[in-house]
């Protein structure tokens, strides 16, 4: 079916401006199943009236800024947790995620000559979907987890039955969240001199760490240059950084979505960027028609089955005036498929005119079951996953547009092998996810290091 039947077949409006309740009466992938209707009602009305967590203003600079890295001009990094939960929003939690986030910004900045715009999957990321409903342990079935904007991970019924009100605890947490982030942000910790010590101490310690000395000193001596040419160096002490996540719970992102009085366009309040994951970017589902009534940028998860076809409908859509910045396609093919499938679906948004931003999830097509029952991921799967989308961009002439990332900043043991390598039978001690395996701090920057001689060789040739 071409992509101008599947729009039609699906009765989706390509009005860049559809009415605010386009989305109600479409089918609602993932909806949690409230058992406290009323309840629900008294929740959603009192967000309706809270104080929106982002600007406007805030997502059109988001948009700006994707903007360029659609057009070749920027590269992105998104990371942060597979789910966030209420116990995880401490300021040392969050600082370390932040540290992550920019020590890998450092890197990429460096290795591509290119501005790298940082979105943290945070302030938001509390609702997961879920391939069965259900979880049986030792003969007794309950609901699945599904984050804790919905309930528990404790194997109750108690804690597994949905509570409305951890909708109203997601707005506080994400609120608390974003006051770490900003106050982080411009205390001075983002400083680049600093943060590029970070990767310094990172270079000394690891067992890999020679690999990238040389990385790491011409990183030291363009610092160096630039301080004693006198050259102001106010830029590099502070970041921006935006909010992401998936757009799953729609009654929440509803009740907090707004009319900009400047520009008559809504946006959703929650977050500056929300996302369809693989579940829930059905043609014709409530959550891509919520996306089309709002004025963020978006974006979708494109796993190995989607189509050439599904791909030019979504552009048609969800950006019908083919504006850049608006729309980020997600590839997360698997290390096995992404050299595969990934070209027709590039082939597919350029032949319509899309200008859409190209990154990778090496992440979720690459989940196993180790020995123990724990879901895991190799890095070198990671790895080459992202190698494969370099190869399939430079094969195309088109631009890979960076990375999005399940990580944590701190020692855990989740993800097997890497430069400090864990092993299987070091799952069970160092495994603290709620959900999906993270990269740990030292596998994120060494994945860092590894996708910069990427960058350095799709930018300035591999013989430089």
């Amino acid at each position: 079916m071409t992509r101008a039947l599947l729009a039609a077949a699906h009765h989706v409006p390509t009005t860049d401006a559809p009415t605010a309740d386009h989305w109600r009466g479409r089918p609602v992938a993932q909806a949690p199943d409230w058992p406290d209707s009323r309840l629900l009602d008294r929740v959603v009305g009192e967000l309706s009236t809270a104080s929106t967590l982002v600007s406007p203003q805030e997502c059109d600079d988001l948009t700006d800024r994707l903007a360029q890295v659609a057009q070749g001009a920027g590269f992105l990094l998104q990371g942060g947790d597979c789910a966030e939960t209420f116990g995880g929003t401490s300021s040392l939690a969050v600082r370390r995620k932040l540290e992550t986030l920019l020590q890998i910004a450092v890197v990429l900045t460096y290795a591509g000559s290119l501005p790298v715009v940082k979105i943290g999957r945070m302030a938001g990321q509390f609702a997961k979907p879920r391939s069965v409903p259900t979880e049986t342990r030792d003969g007794v079935t309950l609901p699945a987890y599904r984050g804790d904007a919905v309930n528990g991970i404790e194997f109750t019924a108690q804690a597994r039955r949905p509570d409305p009100r951890r909708l109203h605890e997601m707005y506080q947490a994400s609120a608390a969240t974003l006051a770490i982030i900003r106050a982080f942000l411009t205390g001075g910790y983002a400083d680049l001199r600093q943060v590029h010590a970070w990767n310094q101490d990172f270079v000394a310690r690891s067992p890999v760490g020679r690999r990238y000395e040389r990385l790491a000193d011409d990183i030291d001596r363009a610092l160096r240059f630039v301080q004693a040419c006198n050259m102001d160096l106010a830029g590099t002490r502070s970041v921006d950084l935006y909010t992401s996540h998936e757009g799953l719970l729609l009654d929440y992102e509803e009740a907090l979505t707004r009319t900009d009085p400047r520009t008559g366009r809504r946006y959703a309040g929650s977050g500056h960027l929300l996302w369809l994951g693989e579940r829930t970017r059905q043609l014709d589902g409530a959550h891509l028609a919520y996306l089309t009534t709002i004025a963020n940028p978006i974006a979708v998860k494109l796993g190995p089955a989607t189509t050439a076809d599904e791909v030019g409908a979504y552009i048609d859509l969800l950006d019908p005036q083919r504006r850049p910045g608006r729309l980020t396609f997600i590839a997360r093919m698997g290390a096995q498929a992404v050299r595969d499938r990934l070209p027709a679906l590039v082939e597919a948004a350029v032949s319509v005119g899309g200008v859409v931003t190209w990154i990778s999830d090496p992440m979720h097509g690459n989940t196993i079951t180790a020995p123990s029952g724990h879901k895991t991921r190799r890095f070198d799967d990671i790895v080459d996953e992202v190698t494969g989308f370099f190869e399939v961009h430079a094969a195309l002439g088109t631009h890979p547009g960076g990375l999005h990332i399940e990580l944590t900043g701190d020692d855990v043991a989740e993800c097997v092998g890497g430069g400090e390598p864990i092993a299987f039978d070091d799952l069970h001690a160092g495994y603290e996810s709620a959900c999906d395996p993270r990269l740990n701090r030292s596998q994120s920057i060494e994945l860092a290091f590894r996708t910069a001689e990427l960058l350095h060789a799709q930018f300035h040739g591999n013989g430089s």
